[in-house]
């Protein structure tokens, strides 16, 4: 692959590179829309990848091109990026890692590439194709100009220039991207960020299936409002406990300033939130403030003209999730006999709270989930932001082969536009490595 990516570079810019980056996709294995609420995630690596070919050159400009056709070419200026949030683009991801290298470094005057991309990543599938891009970028730029950081560092930085595109994700992606190591998946906590080997139990594989419906989390609202739920429902708990609300921006806050447990939190959810949406006005009321001062003061720009909000739902699914995700450390990390079927219940509550707490699944993914375990997967859920693109499904290693046959024939043979990417739709997968620069020797 490396050296097909060398050929085509060298056809185009009529140089060689001078060196390589790559940087993972990834498969969330538990935890759910809750990286951005403050709480722990348990993703791994997978071997699908964003690689780079770069050339540092004297120009003041950018290029990019891309293996495959169906993505134009880009350039500009590196003394002037502008990011586009309306047209979700491929170039606009690449420009987003650039550019928050060039800020955290203060880049008077960057050095100019030419890039040449090959993704393995199935686009809007949700793992993470846009965020292993946004990683790649920064990486490359950081070559380029003769600059280091740690892992940890990178992840921070390419989770805040990710936002440029008007997405408000928590970091999970990136932090997976930079810091995975082979063989093993990993607990990522934030606030400080760090990761922590997870031992997944051996007798099972991780299989990924594609819901082959695209999801564009910068294209849609459905991604930011939940955002915004999720910080209502911690304003309205903390009022209610007398904190100080304004301070409290994320669920994990609310849980960590009233010292109690996850337990404890979703009783008070049941207290203090009712199951029935909660209207603008009605939320005024609860705290105590004005229509314009909630609109100028809490809600994103982008969900202005949202009239209703579940919050009860969306902090109960918050709760619940991160207790299933320290449930699956502990079981990983003390392997009980029956350490499978445990993995895989807990996986199965995950995509039943994914699809009615936080209503982030659709038709074609339960259906998914449901022909996994009817053809004997343990446990089968959504992953990434969902509305569309994959599940994973953890299938005993001996059942492996009869499974992969019986949901290819079950979900893709029976549709014309599935069967078409089938190849890249259904696959098992293991923890990889995380990202990396390599040099044209």
């Amino acid at each position: 692959r490396l050296q097909k990516l060398k050929e085509m570079f060298i056809s185009k810019y009529g140089s060689a590179p001078k060196f390589y980056a790559r940087a993972p996709g990834r498969v969330n294995l538990i935890g759910e829309h809750i990286d951005y609420c403050g709480y722990a995630v348990l993703p791994m690596a997978i071997e699908q990848d964003i690689l780079i070919a770069a050339e540092p050159v004297q120009t003041q400009a950018v290029q990019l091109a891309n293996t495959n056709s169906s993505y134009l070419d880009f350039s500009t200026s590196v003394n002037n990026i502008q990011i586009n949030k309306t047209k979700p683009q491929w170039h606009n991801y690449f420009l987003c890692g650039l550019k928050g290298i060039q800020e955290h470094f203060g880049l008077n005057n960057p050095t100019g590439m030419n890039c040449l991309l090959d993704g393995t990543i199935p686009p809007s599938s949700g793992l993470s194709s846009s965020s292993a891009l946004v990683c790649c970028a920064g990486l490359v730029t950081l070559r380029a100009n003769g600059k280091t950081l740690s892992k940890v560092e990178l992840a921070e930085i390419c989770t805040k220039s990710e936002r440029y595109i008007g997405t408000e994700g928590g970091g999970m992606d990136q932090s997976i991207s930079f810091l995975a190591e082979e063989g093993t998946a990993k607990l990522i906590e934030f606030n400080p960020l760090r990761a922590t080997d997870v031992r997944l139990p051996s007798g099972a594989a991780f299989v990924i299936a594609n819901s082959c419906v695209e999801m564009n989390k910068a294209a849609t609202s459905h991604f930011n409002i939940r955002v915004m739920e999720c910080q209502l429902a911690t304003k309205l708990l903390s009022k209610s406990k007398g904190l100080d609300w304004k301070k409290m921006l994320k669920l994990h806050d609310a849980q960590t300033k009233l010292g109690v447990s996850l337990e404890e939190m979703l009783t008070i959810v049941e207290e203090v939130l009712h199951p029935e949406p909660y209207s603008t006005e009605e939320i005024c009321k609860c705290l105590g403030i004005s229509l314009e001062e909630l609109c100028s003061q809490i809600l994103s720009q982008n969900i202005q003209d949202v009239s209703t909000f579940k919050l009860y739902q969306r902090a109960k699914h918050v709760y619940s999730e991160a207790a299933r995700v320290l449930e699956f450390q502990k079981i990983c990390s003390k392997a009980p006999a029956n350490a499978l079927q445990l993995l895989g219940e807990l996986m199965n509550q995950s995509h039943i709270s994914c699809r009615e707490m936080y209503e982030c699944s659709c038709p074609e993914l339960d259906r998914l989930v449901d022909i996994c375990l009817q053809f004997g997967a343990i446990g089968s859920r959504l992953t990434g932001a969902g509305w569309g693109g994959c599940t994973v499904s953890m299938v005993p290693t001996d059942k492996l082969s009869t499974f992969l046959k019986d949901v290819k024939k079950a979900y893709y043979q029976t549709d014309g536009q599935r069967l078409a990417g089938e190849n890249n739709s259904l696959f098992a997968t293991k923890p990889g490595r995380g990202a990396l620069v390599f040099i044209e020797a």
